[in-house]
């Protein structure tokens, strides 16, 4: 491969420069820093910048800003998520429709739908964004697309009706049959003062935790006010698309009905595929037994 027509390519494409890795020119001396910071951040050091990379590049960017403002939703007693045109209540008292002042839209990088589709299960990811207006801005530039955001404070952001097929889970069986979140974490524990200096406060740190036969070593896991937003969504999902409230039989690897889409339920992204790994850690059955 020739890897500096790659980076030029990837660069017209989603929007980076030489100059975010300090170079000047798509050479042997770019490939090297991409390597390096590639190994900074403990993925595959191939030198290029796809979109794993070019993520990971925003939330360093964005982690070297001065400061961090958005436009959060007003507390509301009557919030709702859009599925297949009806509005179908949510239990959560922060949520942002695309239809929203202050919400965000995502107007391409998906397929349309008119007739309801049958959905069978709900995919969980974690962004490795700082935020989920920085997730937005990513999934906009690479083409992509996910039905909702879950930002640092519990905020609910719905991109796009869940009728329609998001480009989020991989294959486009996979596509077809799900909808999906980015709930918004940076995964590595150098962004926590990050989090704290724009008052979201410490993150957890999640340690042990094991997918696809490994362990992982220690990343920032997720708010409370987070899992209890994402709870929430679930619950307005199963009413709206008649997901059932279960977790697939793996725990912690790939399982192979939902790979088959022949499981109906809650999963996380790690088990459609083994070379995704979120959300390691994320309980879906402890988190239902609170909802049931």
């Amino acid at each position: 491969m020739d890897k500096d027509f790659y980076n030029s390519s990837s660069s017209n494409k989603l929007g980076w420069k030489p100059q975010d890795f300090d170079c000047s020119e798509f050479d042997d001396e770019l490939v090297k820093a991409i390597k390096t910071f590639q190994k900074s951040v403990g993925i595959k050091a191939d030198g290029l910048c796809g979109p794993g990379t070019y993520r990971r590049l925003t939330a360093k960017k964005e982690s070297e800003a001065e400061s961090h403002k958005r436009y959060h939703a007003p507390e509301s007693d009557e919030n709702y998520i859009i599925c297949n045109g009806v509005q179908i209540p949510i239990g959560w008292d922060k949520v942002l429709t695309y239809e929203d002042k202050g919400g965000m839209r995502l107007t391409s990088g998906y397929r349309r739908q008119s007739a309801k589709r049958d959905v069978k299960y709900f995919v969980n990811h974690w962004d490795v964004c700082l935020s989920s207006e920085s997730c937005v801005k990513v999934l906009r530039k690479r083409g992509i697309s996910v039905h909702f955001c879950i930002d640092n404070d519990g905020t609910i952001y719905q991109l796009m009706d869940t009728n329609h097929i998001a480009y989020h889970a991989g294959s486009s069986k996979w596509n077809a049959a799900s909808i999906g979140v980015e709930i918004s974490n940076g995964y590595y524990p150098k962004y926590q003062n990050w989090y704290k200096k724009n008052g979201y406060g410490e993150r957890p740190i999640w340690s042990g935790k094991k997918v696809h036969g490994g362990k992982l070593g220690d990343f920032l896991g997720f708010y409370d006010v987070q899992l209890e937003a994402v709870k929430a969504l679930w619950s307005s999902i199963s009413e709206g698309h008649n997901i059932p409230l279960v977790a697939p039989k793996v725990v912690d690897g790939v399982d192979p009905d939902s790979a088959k889409c022949k499981f109906r339920g809650i999963i996380n992204h790690y088990n459609l595929k083994k070379s995704k790994i979120d959300c390691a850690g994320l309980d879906i059955k402890l988190l239902l037994e609170d909802i049931k």
